[in-house]
């Protein structure tokens, strides 16, 4: 009986199949190319009419994926008319789908060899590294593009921070800092406004970030939010002189734990909370001058010093808005951009250069911005304008 049994290959079947449903395939659309040019032309090829609009020139080849595989397209040249077909609209704009889809997964995180298996399961192709190099420069060009952009809002509202990633510097291993500002525009939202690389943090590095956001449009800005660096506290009354300086208080409380025993923090936090839980500054500082004394008692000179010489610093939120109090005075808006940011560069490593690990971090930064994160109202503005137009009247 197994004498009489006829086997098959499948897979050369399959691959015949294949091989037979491509070669159809391109056999009908580039006849479908011919047609579409000769209606175009208004003539078939050799026909002498009195109504031709053009005139054939040969074709041109080029590649077209197809879920049967690639196929070779001849596509027809025309003289005195452009050809214009369905099929290469469509092919262009699966392209475009295609190119668009490589960038999103770029800056999603996703590697470089998880894109090829990507697009090889859903294409049928896979997508070369060189291409995929290619379409991050393409990217890149978007992202300076987005990251020089004129800022033509008013700001009253501009947190700054420095994220500090590794990079790679004459065969070491040494720090790179990316500056970043977030701006709270008049209609309340939250825009990532500014980002360049800051070396050390210095004043230079500083001065130069803001002069630049002023040089692209930053204006209307009352409060600027950040941690303390003497570098950028140096600048901000240059750049900006009528902007006030708000330290961020969590940052001011990490200060001071660092010279507070671990079996007393708990008692300290509590304590230095309810400085910035007053309804005044006036009342704050009180409080303040009750908290230093108090850390004293407890053998904590170090602290109380540290409290009497900043906590000022730490209380300009307090001359905006009450609704506003809890938002602007922490930099806690960077604490998801930081996230995001340490996430995106983790298997990176060290960069090879600060341009390298600023691009990245702008375009983790522009997905941020694209997200929900930018689209949700983050504070009422109308408290501030409210706030300012009776300071005006009270003034006249």
């Amino acid at each position: 009986m197994s004498d009489n049994i006829i086997q098959l290959n499948e897979d050369l079947i399959k691959n015949n199949l294949k091989d037979l449903v491509r070669s159809s395939v391109e056999e009908t659309l580039n006849a479908l190319l011919d047609h579409e040019a000769d209606e175009l032309v208004n003539a078939e090829r050799y026909e002498r009419s009195g109504d031709r609009k053009g005139y054939r020139s040969g074709h041109y080849e080029r590649n077209f994926s197809t879920t049967s595989g690639n196929v070779k397209l001849r596509v027809p040249k025309l003289k005195g008319i452009q050809f214009e077909t369905a099929i290469i609209e469509r092919y262009k704009r699966r392209e475009c789908s295609v190119e668009e889809a490589l960038i999103e997964m770029y800056l999603a995180g996703v590697s470089v060899r998880r894109v090829e298996d990507i697009t090889e399961a859903l294409w049928g192709t896979k997508v070369s590294p060189g291409t995929i190099s290619n379409l991050n420069k393409k990217a890149y060009g978007h992202i300076e593009q987005w990251r020089q952009r004129p800022l033509l809002e008013e700001y009253p509202y501009v947190y700054v921070d420095g994220i500090y990633l590794k990079r790679s510097w004459g065969g070491e291993i040494q720090n790179v800092s990316v500056l970043v500002a977030i701006g709270v525009n008049r209609h309340g939202y939250r825009e990532i406004i500014g980002a360049a690389e800051g070396m050390k943090e210095d004043k230079e590095s500083w001065k130069n970030f803001f002069v630049g956001l002023k040089e692209r449009g930053l204006k209307g800005v009352r409060l600027i939010i950040g941690d303390k660096c003497l570098g950028m506290l140096e600048t901000i009354p240059e750049v900006f002189p009528d902007a006030k300086y708000q330290r961020c208080t969590v940052h001011f409380y990490r200060n001071i734990f660092r010279v507070t025993p671990k079996n007393k923090m708990r008692s300290v936090t509590l304590m230095l909370k309810a400085i910035h839980a007053q309804e005044s500054k006036e009342a704050a500082r009180e409080k303040a001058a009750s908290v230093a004394a108090k850390l004293r008692e407890m053998k904590l000179s170090a602290a109380a010093k540290k409290v009497e010489e900043s906590v000022d610093e730490t209380l300009t939120y307090m001359d905006f808005p009450t609704e506003h109090w809890t938002r602007i005075r922490t930099n806690n808006v960077t604490e998801r951009i930081n996230r995001e940011i340490k996430r995106r560069t983790k298997a990176i490593g060290a960069f090879p250069d600060g341009n390298s690990a600023l691009m990245l971090v702008c375009a983790r930064l522009r997905y941020v911005a694209a997200s929900a994160w930018g689209t949700k109202r983050y504070l009422n503005m109308e408290h501030l304008f409210q706030m300012e137009l009776m300071q005006q009247h009270s003034a006249s």
